[in-house]
């Protein structure tokens, strides 16, 4: 656990990130505490999905480090990482569309072995009622925004102390937009520490405590989310005005 020193459960310092000799991801520096809800807002092509990559051991990180726990974790697997608690809902969901809604729930607790899966379960269903009606169904055949459920209900499995979400919005219709932040505030409140990455920064910034906005691979602004909400320069680049 995070010591009586409050040290920030999840920090990145300086992450530098590259494809071939492209610099997707330019010294960025963040943290987010112990119980908190911190977005990271940017429009597409900002590094906002490569800097998720890099922090859960998914893409090679060329400077910099990442902090879990007090602990570095950097050029740690993304299976040692899940293990420890720190979990990821991928953009584009990532379902095993062969498997049915209660496999793939399986699968989320495939590094756990306690008694106490299938009550996790039913706790999954309870927050989304949709999946317990076709908890036989093939996950394949559900709607995106149903995918987006099941990946998000797949990854609580796992019991993360953090969870990162990277774009849960995109593509989906309106209302169910607005039942996936709603099941994101209801998340944490429930204990669960997030990071959220969204291009929907409006919404992001009302469920944030905290954010950062990301341009061109580096961190251009920070700070309280509601400030950020009503900060002129945010509201010309992300909210059309």
């Amino acid at each position: 656990m995070v010591d009586a020193m409050n040290l920030p459960l999840l920090k990145v310092s300086g992450l530098q990130v590259a494809y071939g000799g492209i610099q997707a991801v330019k010294g960025v520096s963040f943290e987010v505490q112990q119980g908190e809800l911190v977005s990271l807002i940017g429009a597409n092509g900002a590094g906002k999905t490569t800097t998720l990559k890099a922090i859960t051991g998914l893409q090679p990180v060329a400077a910099g480090d990442i902090e879990f726990m007090g602990t570095s974790i950097k050029g740690q697997g993304p299976w040692d990482l899940v293990r420890q608690g720190l979990v990821m809902v991928p953009e584009g969901r990532g379902t095993f569309t062969r498997m049915t809604i209660h496999e793939n729930l399986l699968m989320g607790a495939y590094i756990r072995d306690d008694k106490d899966i299938d009550a996790d379960i039913d706790k999954v269903f309870a927050i989304f009622p949709r999946l317990k009606e076709r908890r036989s169904q093939l996950a394949g055949t559900m709607s995106g925004g149903e995918q987006q459920m099941l990946a998000m209900g797949r990854a609580l499995m796992a019991r993360p102390k953090v969870l990162l979400l990277d774009e849960p919005s995109m593509g989906l219709s309106p209302i169910m937009v607005d039942k996936i932040f709603e099941v994101v505030g209801d998340i944490h409140r429930q204990g669960v520490t997030v990071l959220l990455v969204e291009q929907n920064a409006s919404r992001a910034l009302q469920l944030a405590s905290r954010g950062y906005v990301m341009e061109s691979g580096e961190v251009t602004m920070s700070g309280d989310a509601k400030v950020l909400l009503n900060d002129p320069k945010v509201r010309a680049a992300y909210l059309g005005e």
